[in-house]
């Protein structure tokens, strides 16, 4: 129940329609008993940078979510980030600071990397191919480096989405080893399919899924099908797996960590979720 004591988190993209968070954070408040809710807030491009300054001025805000098309252009718009957000480029979440201070970090990697770690794989010192250096892409390598892994290879059709990705990596993470140029699979700890490639039925395959040994570990960020072909495909090679939508509930603790909130685990947000109703 919505009242004079409620904190808000202000959901911040355009459009808002195809939003899930608030269908996920409310009922876990809720379950909680935390007098707190996610509300959408449809913010076109050119109204963002004061609206975003402007909500940050009410009293009972605790922090903003910020989607697309806004997560590149919130960077500029701080006081602070985290060196996450410098290597990607971007933000998705913005709370100010016991000094006033707005500052942001960026939790779409970190969901993919605690997904991850929590089925067992260790990252410190792995070999990683990142296939795709969108927005996405950027984040999973931006939390792979901190995670400590040795090795990033970065795969993209447009040579200079990588370039500029590898160039961030080599500046704020030196003793990380990148690549780039090859979507060979061969050879590395964890493959994952940062590009929209299974989404649609008909899609080729990210990569050559013959040259993956078993003992890799092969990640998905593609959500609207659960196995996707490329999923299917590795798992027929004997390789671990973690799905696309796992990203989106591993990153919500952080979040919730991050305002300052009870954290949890992804089991109990899947549980509490009512992404049907």
């Amino acid at each position: 129940m919505i009242n004079g004591n409620t904190e808000l988190i202000a959901h911040i993209g355009y459009p808002t329609h195809a939003f899930k968070a608030p269908m996920i954070y409310n009922p876990y408040f809720d379950h909680i008993g935390v007098n707190a809710r996610v509300m959408p807030m449809g913010c076109r491009s050119e109204d963002y940078p004061p609206f975003l300054r402007a909500v940050f001025t009410l009293t009972n805000i605790r922090g903003a979510l910020i989607t697309m098309p806004h997560k590149v252009a919130t960077v500029a718009l701080l006081d602070r980030v985290t060196p996450t957000v410098n290597v990607a480029g971007a933000c998705n979440a913005v709370r100010r600071a016991a000094d006033g201070a707005l500052e942001g970090d960026l939790f779409d990697g970190e969901g993919f990397v605690r997904g991850v770690m929590r089925k067992g794989l260790a990252l410190k010192g792995a070999r990683a191919l990142v296939v795709g250096s969108g927005g996405v892409g950027c984040a999973i390598a931006a939390s792979l480096a901190a995670a400590g892994v040795g090795q990033i290879a970065l795969f993209d059709r447009q040579i200079e989405a990588a370039d500029g990705l590898a160039e961030r990596l080599r500046t704020h993470c030196p003793a990380i080893e990148v690549r780039t140029g090859s979507n060979d699979p061969a050879g590395f700890d964890l493959v994952v399919n940062a590009t929209p490639l299974g989404m649609n039925p008909g899609d080729p395959l990210p990569l050559d899924v013959s040259r993956l040994a078993p003992t890799t570990f092969v990640g998905e960020v593609v959500m609207r099908t659960e196995m996707t072909a490329f999923l299917r495909a590795a798992q027929a090679q004997g390789c671990p797996i973690q799905v696309g939508s796992d990203m989106l509930f591993e990153q919500i603790p952080a979040y919730l960590e991050f305002f300052g909130y009870p954290t949890t685990t992804a089991e109990v947000l899947r549980s509490v979720a009512r992404l049907n109703g």
